[in-house]
């Protein structure tokens, strides 16, 4: 079937985009509000930019035309923590996702642990096996009013991984991590399940082939 995002619906669009690009990153976002209430949320329409200086992104949806809580906190501090989602806390995370007003502590609600950060203002939720604090680079908006949303890119400029997950030579050892994807609705998945696809050795199939 062919889709033609011009004729579609917002809600159509989203399902063909978020039901094909799959498994996304989640990108858990924690902030203060200038009030001083902890804030934190998932995004996944998230990834990394660069490696030196590390850079993510992730971009921040409008509801019902407002900007979300995540987004003013982040225009008003210039921070935020992203923190890493595995299974033990996949359901605290669904449960974050939920309609909260601004002044609603999501980590109480969540029953989640504040972790102060090293560098960042904002907040680290302590049961993340890694968090990585950010300072702001770029805020652009892209789409309508209605239906856009603020790409948002931040330098890392603090990892924190749990010791159990650091093998030698910095590795992450990412079955144990058992990070949580998202793929579409109320689907998730993990990394429980990992195979190899050797580059090398597919190049020497092809070198092998041409000749």
């Amino acid at each position: 079937m062919k889709f033609d995002p011009s004729t579609m619906e917002h809600p159509d669009i989203y399902k063909v985009l978020s039901g094909v690009v799959v498994p996304r990153p989640i990108a858990w976002v924690s902030t203060f509000g200038p009030d001083g209430v902890p804030n934190v949320a998932p995004y996944s329409f998230f990834q990394p930019i660069t490696p030196s200086p590390p850079h993510i992104s992730f971009s921040a949806g409008s509801r019902d035309g407002q900007k979300k809580d995540t987004e003013r906190n982040i225009e008003e501090t210039g921070d935020f923590v992203v923190n890493i989602v595995n299974a033990d806390i996949a359901r605290r995370m669904a449960i974050s996702a939920l309609d909260f007003a601004p002044e609603q502590d999501e980590f109480e609600a969540t029953g989640l642990t504040i972790e102060p950060s090293d560098v960042v203002s904002a907040p680290r939720v302590a049961e993340a096996p890694a968090n990585l604090e950010c300072q702001v680079r770029q805020m652009i908006p892209i789409g309508d009013e209605r239906y856009g949303a603020t790409l948002i890119i931040g330098e890392v400029v603090q990892f924190h991984v749990r010791d159990d997950l650091v093998l030698e030579q910095g590795r992450i050892d990412f079955k144990t991590l058992d990070a949580v994807g998202r793929l579409a609705g109320d689907w998730y998945c993990s990394t429980s399940e990992q195979y190899e696809l050797p580059r090398a050795r597919y190049q020497r199939e092809l070198s092998d082939w041409f000749e």
